[in-house]
């Protein structure tokens, strides 16, 4: 089997680390960033480029939605939910598992 050189864009660090500075700015979460500079600028991983995309953002102090922001979001819509339909139980094993999921992270 022949070895794949990886190609990566001829974008720099620098550049790099700007542009994940302005998809967090446009509330982006990481994995979101990860795909865009993957499908889009032909950047396979950020991390052969730069750092990672997680400690970029901490280092920057730039703000951005983790998957726990998410999965309590989507905690708090399943509490509206289910407190306005009592019976759906359906929401209510949903909204469990979340509650399990977000113990877990």
């Amino acid at each position: 089997m022949a070895e794949q050189s990886l190609m990566i864009s001829k974008l720099k660090s620098v550049d790099v680390d700007k542009l994940i500075l302005e998809l967090a700015k446009e509330d982006n979460t990481p994995a979101q960033i990860g795909l865009i500079l993957r499908d889009q600028h032909g950047i396979p991983k950020a991390k052969l480029v730069t750092k990672k995309i997680t400690h970029l953002l901490k280092e920057k102090e730039a703000s951005h939605i983790t998957e726990k922001d998410i999965i309590s979001k989507k905690i708090e819509n399943l509490k509206k939910h289910f407190a306005a339909h009592k019976h759906d139980y359906a929401a209510y094993n949903a909204m469990t598992k979340k509650l399990w999921q977000h113990k877990k992270a």
